[in-house]
């Protein structure tokens, strides 16, 4: 996935339960259930922002007995990290360059 890429991972970091559960997955991979335990929403809410982190190439999932497993997908994260990177590094050198170009006014 490159940087330009991550729009559809950006979207869905839009929603604070999301980011909750990307930051819970950041420890390891965890079931709906174990996710669910640490968050103030129902087991089915949780299924539905998994599904819409999966579609956006942010976390994958596994099959364990009757259950799936959920855990980050490095590719989505550095996707997001990279769009971050590129947009912050092109911005603060620009701030670098005006700053260096400007008198300084008393």
């Amino acid at each position: 996935m490159e940087p330009r890429e991550a729009a559809p991972a950006l979207d869905a970091l839009g929603d604070a339960n999301r980011r909750a559960i990307v930051e819970i997955l950041g420890s390891g991979a965890l079931s709906v259930r174990q996710i669910a335990e640490q968050l103030p929403i129902s087991r089915p809410a949780v299924s539905r922002h998994l599904r819409l982190l999966k579609n956006a190439g942010l976390v994958s999932d596994v099959p364990d007995g009757n259950r799936r497993v959920y855990q980050l997908r490095e590719e989505g994260v550095e996707a997001v990290r990279a769009y971050f990177a590129e947009v912050w590094g092109s911005a603060a050198t620009r701030f670098r360059i005006v700053a260096e170009n400007t008198a300084e006014e008393r």
